[in-house]
């Protein structure tokens, strides 16, 4: 895809400014990618199933052609808007910026959500061929099968957006602007994705008997999580995620 083809695909009246910013990445399940930028992009440059395929060449070569004719048109804004991107300066100095980056990681909430990805990887380690060949009585509703993908969509997607929430905090509090606040939205979907997690091991406590109060063990963790998450970011839950918490009034 080239310059003038990207920018007729993103001059579409159907995409959602900023849709994918507070999304899951779950693509497979989103109702919202026909208003997705970043799908559609996807879709176009990576139709072929080997352009799909990671370890393939046609990956990298697409992926690093999308991102030479994203930065030209990153380049041509910058003009527009009367901005040179060569003068730009980062917020105080390189070493301010690792700073905070290390402060995010070693913040109690980020090292918390790290501490739930260690938990599923040890509890689940071993335990889901068994899950997979005992699941024969398959209940009505959500499978065994699927509550364990859920598990594993959000086992690291939960740290990753608390982290990304708790660092973006550290630069709102610097900051005084009207704009929504980035860490309420990364905090909003890390709380989605902390409540379809919790769903998911109800889902395996029913199935199990042998090791049971281990899974409540994990929900009590992700539930006191949840609640911690809540208490840094009163305003997340509010938050409004373009395309995902308002009506869409063309739809």
């Amino acid at each position: 895809m080239n310059r003038d083809q990207l920018k007729k695909l993103a001059g579409e009246k159907r995409f959602i400014p900023g849709i994918y910013n507070y999304c899951d990445r779950w693509c497979e399940l989103c109702p919202q990618t026909s208003h997705c930028l970043n799908f559609s992009i996807l879709q176009e440059e990576f139709s072929d199933p080997e352009a799909q395929d990671i370890r393939n060449q046609a990956f990298w070569n697409n992926l690093s052609g999308i991102l030479g004719e994203t930065l030209e048109l990153l380049k041509e804004s910058a003009k527009e808007w009367g901005i040179d991107p060569e003068i730009l300066e980062f917020v105080d100095d390189i070493e301010d910026i690792k700073s905070k980056d290390m402060a995010a990681k070693n913040h109690l909430l980020c090292r918390a959500a790290k501490r739930y990805s260690d938990l599923v990887e040890d509890w689940l380690r071993g335990r889901e061929t068994l899950f997979f060949e005992t699941a024969a009585a398959q209940r009505e509703g959500v499978s065994l099968e699927e509550a364990i993908e859920v598990i594993r969509w959000y086992q690291y997607f939960i740290s990753a957006k608390v982290m990304r929430a708790v660092r973006g905090k550290i630069d709102e509090e610097e900051r005084c602007d009207e704009f929504p606040s980035d860490s309420d939205g990364s905090a909003k979907i890390a709380l989605i994705a902390i409540d379809r997690s919790i769903a998911a091991w109800a889902v395996i406590r029913h199935y199990i008997t042998y090791g049971a109060g281990g899974v409540i063990d994990v929900i009590a963790f992700l539930d006191g999580l949840g609640q911690t998450v809540e208490k840094a970011f009163p305003s997340a839950r509010s938050f409004t995620r373009p395309g995902f918490d308002e009506v869409d009034p063309n739809g």
